[in-house]
């Protein structure tokens, strides 16, 4: 892919520049914002390829940027907030986000971040069309082509990275997938925030998936180990 384009939404100037700097100095391309409908208005016009998300904006919450841009792209969103509770995770998640980075963070955190999302997006982009399987397991399906799944005929509205997740459990129905395995094949690395950010997609991507979360019909937990995909007879 040519060279990525990166937003950066976020109000604080101190934090706004220091993001500037370490993407320029790094090669990048990027645009600011310092409000909610600057971001909306920037992401709509000029389809960055990534946005670095800070939650707190002086207009409107970052979780409704998200809504706003995920009502019409799935370009990969990395929320930058001082907000630390899994509440504020799965709620930004939940909305559309694609990764969470909490601030106090480090500039190489940041830039390995990016590495990742980027090297992700190019992988899905060099594949999309090369895979012609559609799966079904009882009542989800997914298509994995047109990067969308079913469950009893009405469509998932995924995350990317929830959509990613779930594929990867499905092609390995009926075995066990590590936390390092999982984290490993989702964004390229196994560190503790990625075990942590995982559990907290799972949470996301069950509310969806599963009608009774207490009596999982298709991902079942292994405590301390990982995830299954069940098979459903």
């Amino acid at each position: 892919m040519n060279k990525p384009i990166i937003l950066v939404v976020e109000d604080d100037t101190p934090i706004r520049n220091l993001m500037s700097t370490t993407l320029k100095t790094h090669g990048y391309k990027y645009l600011t914002a310092p409000t909610g409908r600057d971001a909306v208005m920037l992401a709509s016009s000029h389809n960055p390829d990534v946005v670095f998300l800070d939650l707190g904006l002086p207009d409107m919450d970052g979780v409704e940027v998200i809504r706003q841009i995920r009502s019409w792209s799935n370009m990969p969103i990395i929320v930058i907030s001082a907000r630390s509770e899994d509440e504020d995770k799965i709620t930004a998640l939940d909305a559309g986000a694609d990764d969470y980075l909490t601030k106090p963070f480090s500039v190489e955190e940041l830039l390995a971040r990016l590495r990742v999302t980027i090297r992700r997006l190019s992988i899905m982009n060099a594949g999309s069309g090369t895979d012609s399987s559609v799966y079904t397991n009882g009542s989800l399906k997914i298509d994995f082509p047109a990067g969308c799944a079913f469950l009893d005929g009405e469509e998932l509205k995924l995350t990317p990275i929830e959509f990613k997740l779930l594929c990867l459990l499905a092609r390995n129905t009926g075995k066990v997938l590590t936390h390092t395995y999982i984290t490993q094949n989702i964004w390229g690395r196994s560190w503790d925030n990625d075990i942590a950010s995982l559990r907290v997609f799972m949470v996301t991507l069950r509310k969806k998936l599963e009608p009774h979360p207490d009596s999982p019909a298709f991902i079942q937990t292994h405590v301390g180990i990982g995830y299954r995909m069940l098979k459903v007879e």
